[in-house]
């Protein structure tokens, strides 16, 4: 008998479900049909609510068409349809329910539904329970970027009920995630949303914080007794450094738990304007420059009941001991709060962690490129003690290289395969001819070979501005360079950088072995230690020295086309790396490599430091780090790493 009870019940609500779902759109529709015509915001969300939660396969094109403004409504019964033009002032219609055509109909015996922003996005909201399974992939992506923009409670079943359900894994993640977001705001059991919140945690994603940050927001109140409905944060004394004296008075008045004080400038104001015949309150008005005089006037104002009395201190004291003051949180949930502010907690710390990270990549980027701007200055000043002021000019001239190269080969990764040995010859060419016209001539004659290397470059920078003009060029990196190397939302380093710091290890290796391990090498260091008795052994200084200048100078070229994938490339190029070039070489210690590559990482750990300190100046920054320089080398005059023996006393 039971079993025959329950299936006939059964029978009875798939029958009610089966007439719900043919009586179709529009019941519905015309149940809110004022509010759908009047168009408003502030009363059109019931029936939007209505249309979405109506189960009606139907629903998600009426919403759509009706955010395209393409429902009308039929003037003679108040029914709505889907409205095309058919010529003229005529207008197609078709029936939701059915999907068939119902006529043509005039314009003038219809009226169009035309939702604005608001109840556009309000219907954007609505659709994002249809498109979070809806087959396009794309349509998917965009639900999801809605609620994103817009989470709201209403959303969160909707979304749980696709996860499973959900073909692509990335999308699935997402939802994932999202789901917890919205959980951790939006949902109505507590301990859900307290696990949502542990769960998180360890999240760095900006978006976890936003979600926290309004669990925890306080508003601070003050009342006769604490209130036990409240979830309390924190209760505060008055005259406390969280609570100062005045504040928590005004806190009083603004809660109409207390008469207001007079401030200084109102009774100012009741004096002027209770002027009588040169008196204020029986005090002549030249007597008012004291305040005990000001006091006395004003009194005797209020006993007159011309101005509103003053507050005496006894009661204001009695005032701020008859009431408690406290912060309450909005949250009303103290379990809730309590994992928030210990998420948050959680979050701050690693935040701080990763930020400290992201900084020391920034800083070895940076100390990268300037090791690698400063390897050729190395060479030529380090090894030759030759003051090259025209180094930053051969960096320029390798970033127009690679620019110059790229319009003769457009794949960008096989132009920069090309760049690279064509700015090192350039450059090389340039710097023997350089040594050989000028700065032989200039040897032991610092001050000589500064000024005529300084007009050099001066000649270098306008014969490029004559030959590729004062506007930037571009030198693109290949595609595989672009973006970023993302560890979270604090931690980021560009592919770019990556590979200037990669380059920048392969020269250091490169100039070691050069230096070590070839003839060349051991000619400079001979020369570079006793040029006399190298010669005396049948080493020519003159070509080593030639030698030496070109591939300081090739060097540079090289780091010029690496420089210009990320920095404008103009003839002003070199000015912007010449003076960190010498301080990485003066810091680190002239004539040694791995001092040049310790100057290199203390000036680029240094200057981010500085920075970040000092984040809206950056011309401070480098005001203090040339000032920290030059206080470092009055203590350590040959560097960080200084040279040894023969060469050390040159």
């Amino acid at each position: 008998m039971l079993r025959l009870y329950l299936a006939g019940l059964a029978i009875l609500c798939a029958c009610l479900t089966a007439n719900a779902q043919e009586a179709g759109l529009q019941p519905i529709l015309g149940q809110h049909r004022e509010i759908i015509a009047e168009s408003s915001r502030k009363t059109i969300k019931p029936a939007i609510d209505a249309i979405a939660s109506s189960g009606l396969p139907q629903a998600q094109v009426m919403l759509e068409t009706w955010a395209a403004k393409d429902v009308w409504m039929r003037k003679s019964d108040g029914l709505f349809f889907a409205g095309k033009k058919a010529g003229g002032r005529s207008y197609e219609l078709t029936d939701f329910d059915t999907g068939e055509a119902v006529g043509t109909f005039e314009k003038s015996d219809l009226k169009q539904l035309k939702p604005n922003s608001g109840i556009r996005a309000m219907i954007g909201t609505a659709l994002v329970q249809f498109q979070l399974t809806d087959p396009d992939r794309a349509r998917r992506q965009a639900a999801l970027q809605s609620i994103q923009r817009d989470p709201e409670g209403a959303l969160l079943g909707p979304l749980r009920a696709s996860i499973d359900d959900e073909p692509d894994a990335d999308l699935k993640a997402q939802k994932q995630r999202l789901e917890r977001l919205l959980t951790i705001g939006h949902d109505t059991d507590v301990g859900a949303r307290v696990a949502a919140i542990e769960e998180m945690s360890d999240d760095l994603g900006v978006d976890v914080r936003a979600a926290l940050n309004p669990l925890v927001v306080t508003k601070r109140q003050a009342a006769v007794t604490l209130p036990s409905d409240m979830n309390i944060a924190a209760v505060l004394q008055p005259d406390s450094e969280d609570l100062p004296r005045d504040v928590a008075y005004d806190l009083l008045v603004a809660s109409d738990l207390a008469a207001p004080r007079v401030s200084a400038d109102d009774n100012r104001a009741a004096l002027a304007a209770n002027i009588d015949r040169g008196r204020v309150g029986g005090v002549p008005v030249a007597q008012l420059g004291s305040a005990a005089a000001r006091a006395q006037a004003y009194e005797a104002l209020a006993e007159a009941g011309a101005v509103p009395a003053l507050i005496p201190q006894a009661d204001i004291d009695a005032a701020l001991a008859a009431h408690v003051f406290f912060d309450t949180y909005a949250e009303p949930s103290p379990d809730v709060t309590a994992a928030a502010a210990h998420a948050l907690e959680r979050i701050e710390l690693k935040v701080g962690l990763n930020q400290t990270l992201d900084l020391t990549l920034d800083a070895i980027s940076l100390a990268s490129i300037y090791f690698l701007a400063a390897i050729g200055l190395a060479i030529t000043f380090g090894v030759m003690g030759v003051i090259n002021m025209a180094h930053g000019e051969f960096i320029m001239m390798g970033a127009y290289t690679g620019y110059v190269v790229q319009q003769f080969i457009p794949d960008h990764t096989l132009s920069i395969i090309v760049a690279i040995p064509m700015a090192f010859a350039v450059t090389f060419a340039m710097g023997v001819a350089m040594e050989r016209l000028v700065i032989r001539w200039l040897y032991s004659r610092p001050l000589e070979t500064l000024l005529a290397t300084f007009g050099i470059s001066i000649a270098l920078q306008q014969l490029a501005k004559n030959t590729f003009g004062t506007q930037a060029r571009p030198l693109t990196a290949p595609g595989w360079l672009d973006g970023a190397w993302v560890l979270n939302d604090v931690v980021s380093i560009s592919y770019i950088r990556i590979a200037i710091f990669v380059l920048a290890m392969i020269f250091l290796g490169l100039f070691l072995y050069i230096m070590k391990r070839t003839r060349l090498g051991l000619e400079m260091r001979a020369v570079t230690q006793n040029p006399r008795m190298a010669g005396s052994m049948g080493i020519n200084p003159g070509r080593v020295n030639m030698l030496t200048f070109g591939l300081g100078s090739g060097i540079a070229g090289i780091a010029g086309v690496a420089i210009g994938l990320f920095a404008k490339v103009t003839s002003d190029l070199g000015s912007d790396y010449i003076v960190q070039s010498f301080m990485t070489v003066v810091v680190g210690g002239v004539g040694n490599i791995w001092g040049a590559l310790a100057g290199a990482g203390m000036i680029g750990f240094l200057q981010k430091g500085i920075e970040w300190m000092t984040p809206s100046n950056t011309l401070a920054a480098q005001t203090y780090m040339i000032i920290f320089i030059i206080i470092f080398i009055q203590f350590r005059p040959r560097g960080i790493i200084a040279l040894k023996g023969r060469a050390a006393g040159d």
